[in-house]
């Protein structure tokens, strides 16, 4: 299987390739997620509410997103691995921003950073891409803001927020990103902002004319039920298998049905 690069995507841009990505926290699904060609895994912060159980994904720390981004990295094979930059790591200085994106590549693995944010943020993108760490940007609606935006709300719908987002993607790509992740954002919206750059643009929930999808894992397979956004599509239920395997995993062994003779050691 061949190894994805920044090149990779960037050239499934220009060849109007569509690009899949999925996040990935552990080295297990990484292994299984790898074996089927996807172009990128991330490992998101997103973690902090479907493995850590935050209500958000703001108390993720920089030493969390590495020791989850080494486990990928293991089972990793041919994806482009790429590792959000947690809340407060990269927003108050330069400095900090480079030092953290430099530590998680080098303490992590990871192949490249993701930042959320816009124009207030395109110096810190401009040192870490300058520092030779690629990073890619997200906008729309923006996790780490959630206290700001009120919620997990649809972002865009406004002619000015459609013109400030439009605003912030240029911004970022000047800066440097090499993608952009378009969260919960008009389709109509997203379109544009895909036609108007050159890098290609990866949507969640911001309809069909991304260059490219990404999905959370344990929505897609169905894992995470705590709640389920309007983007999502469950490709398998596998909330339920576990719990009928676990269930009968219980009743057998209670039974003295498990262990059977194939399972002991003579």
């Amino acid at each position: 299987m061949n190894k994805k690069t920044v090149l990779t995507i960037l050239e499934k841009k220009r060849l109007k390739n569509k690009i899949t990505m999925l996040t990935c926290y552990d080295y297990v699904t990484a292994k299984l997620v790898s074996s089927q060609d996807i172009d990128v895994i991330l490992v998101g912060d997103s973690l902090g509410n479907v493995k850590l159980g935050y209500e958000n994904t703001l108390p993720v720390t920089v030493e969390d997103m590495i020791y989850h981004t080494e486990s990928v990295k293991r089972g990793n094979n041919g994806a482009l691995l790429i590792t959000d930059m947690p809340f407060m790591s990269y927003e108050i200085t330069v400095e900090d921003a480079v030092k953290n994106a430099a530590k998680i590549i080098k303490e992590g693995g990871a192949e490249a950073v993701k930042v959320e944010g816009g124009i207030e943020i395109v110096d810190k993108i401009r040192a870490i891409s300058n520092a030779k760490i690629p990073v890619v940007g997200h906008l729309g609606l923006t996790p780490q803001a959630i206290n700001k935006i009120g919620g997990f709300k649809v972002q865009g719908r406004t002619e000015d927020k459609c013109s400030k987002l439009i605003s912030d993607a240029k911004a970022i790509e000047e800066a440097g990103v090499f993608a952009v992740v378009l969260e919960a954002i008009p389709e109509q919206l997203a379109k544009e902002v895909t036609h108007c750059l050159k890098v290609p643009t990866i949507g969640i929930g911001a309809g069909r004319y991304c260059d490219g999808q990404v999905l959370v894992i344990d929505d897609m397979l169905g894992m995470f039920d705590d709640f389920t956004p309007k983007f999502v599509k469950r490709y398998a239920d596998l909330s339920n298998i576990i719990k009928t395997a676990v269930k009968n995993y219980i009743d057998e062994v209670r039974a003295g049905k498990f262990p059977q003779e194939g399972n002991v050691y003579k």
